[in-house]
């Protein structure tokens, strides 16, 4: 008899579902929402999650953020209201720090960031998670999720707004690889939830567009923050083509690969107070055979001083010794990273060629730590993304240790300079 009564709540259940969202209606392993506020995507989820424990007894599921210090940090408010508006209350036990489903099913809220190796086991027989907030989610913790959920057909959904490029879920949803047959991913925002215009955010939004325009687009369109403070380059950095005076004292950078690391290479010059970097070279995989190839691709990399990560004084050796490069060490010492960093905030400006892709897109990433819990920026730089940035340090290293006076240049490369600038 109660099952009867299941199908027939089952039959009249209508909750209506955006199109943007229809892809994710099918069964796939993974499943990604993103873009910016407004766009209905936690509450498609939170209905996808009630929908399934109706449908489905015996169900269970995990509702993920990287922290949780309590149950009010959960998604367990946006499931009950769904239970409620719907009229589901019968077929849910909701208890403190759980909720029971028909046919002995279960939702429950957990931290990733409490989670370790062993913790994480018990989570093998889930057949969902979710994780909200996903772009919070660190890449330990996605490592750990990720191959936890073992049970056949179990899947794993994502919803954010989109930060960083670099940040776990976006370079897996939406990074090399993510064209894997098991995945799935839309983009979502406030035009196209066809129930937008029914609450208030209609007037935030165009609040946020007049009086915030530099955050809108990352705020209401999902796009990546570009200008935040938490980015350690924040409103410094140049992208635009320019021609390098013949004459300028050239500095040269490189950070090796370790792994999936990149080797990262790459010359820069000053003037007028102004940093400007014009080439680049690297990439992922390169063998130690390879590497005076790469380097060579860097205009004059074999007439000027190298400086380089001395964590491989073997390969420092090889290219010295057996190929001719000027290369040594950069000298490290405690606090150097930020000493580096103050380094290179002093300058008046940053201008990068729009030919050194990566170096452009590690200035639009290299940030500082924010909790994830009250967004306060912190003290201490992500160790992510870092590759080139590096290589900016080690090719300055000798004005950052010494703080020597910086280069002067002829009256004819002076005036060159200022008619680019």
């Amino acid at each position: 008899m109660k099952d009867r009564r299941l199908q027939r709540a089952l039959r009249a259940l209508d909750m209506p579902t955006a199109r943007v969202f229809a892809p994710l209606l099918g069964p796939c392993r993974y499943k990604g929402a993103y873009g910016g506020r407004g766009s209905g995507k936690s509450h498609f989820f939170g209905e996808c999650v009630v929908e399934e424990h109706l449908r489905l007894p015996g169900h269970r599921s995990v509702c993920i953020r990287e922290v949780q210090k309590s149950m009010e940090q959960s998604s367990r408010r946006l499931i009950l209201d769904k239970i409620t508006r719907y009229g589901l209350e019968p077929w849910f036990d909701v208890q403190d720090r759980a909720i029971r489903t028909p046919g002995d099913g279960l939702i429950i809220f957990q931290g990733m960031h409490s989670h370790t190796a062993d913790s994480i086991k018990s989570l093998e027989g889930f057949d969902r998670a979710w994780v909200e907030e996903a772009q919070n989610l660190s890449a330990q913790s996605w490592r750990l999720l990720r191959p936890t959920l073992r049970k056949k057909d179990s899947e794993i959904w994502a919803s954010w707004n989109p930060v960083f490029e670099h940040d776990p879920v976006d370079q897996f949803f939406r990074g090399a690889g993510s064209e894997r047959p098991d995945l799935v991913a839309v983009r979502a925002n406030w035009a196209d939830n066809p129930w937008f215009a029914e609450g208030a955010l209609p007037r935030e939004r165009e609040a946020d567009a007049a009086a915030r325009p530099d955050d809108y687009a990352h705020v209401w369109e999902g796009a990546y923050r570009t200008r935040s403070d938490a980015l350690v380059f924040s409103g410094m950095v140049e992208v635009r083509a320019f021609s390098t005076p013949d004459d300028i004292r050239p500095y040269y950078g490189v950070d090796w690969g370790f792994s999936k690391d990149p080797l990262a290479a790459l010359r820069c010059w000053v003037a007028q107070d102004v940093l400007y970097v014009d080439y680049e070279a690297g990439g992922v995989g390169i063998e130690l055979d390879a590497i005076p190839a790469v380097l060579d691709t860097v205009p004059g990399a074999r007439q000027w001083p190298w400086r380089a990560d001395g964590a491989r004084p073997e390969t420092i050796s090889f290219l010295a010794r057996r190929h001719g490069f000027r290369i040594t060490a950069a000298r490290k010492w405690p606090g150097s990273v930020e000493d580096g960093i103050a380094r290179l905030r002093a300058f008046r400006r940053i201008v990068v060629h729009p030919r050194c892709t990566r170096v452009v897109a590690e200035f639009h990433s290299y940030a500082y730590r924010v909790d994830p819990a009250t967004e306060d920026v912190l003290p201490v730089v992500e160790d992510t993304n870092n590759h080139w940035m590096d290589a900016l340090r080690y090719a300055l290293d000798g004005l950052i240790h010494n703080r020597r006076t910086l280069p002067r240049f002829t009256a004819g490369t002076v005036r060159q300079i200022m008619k680019m600038d």
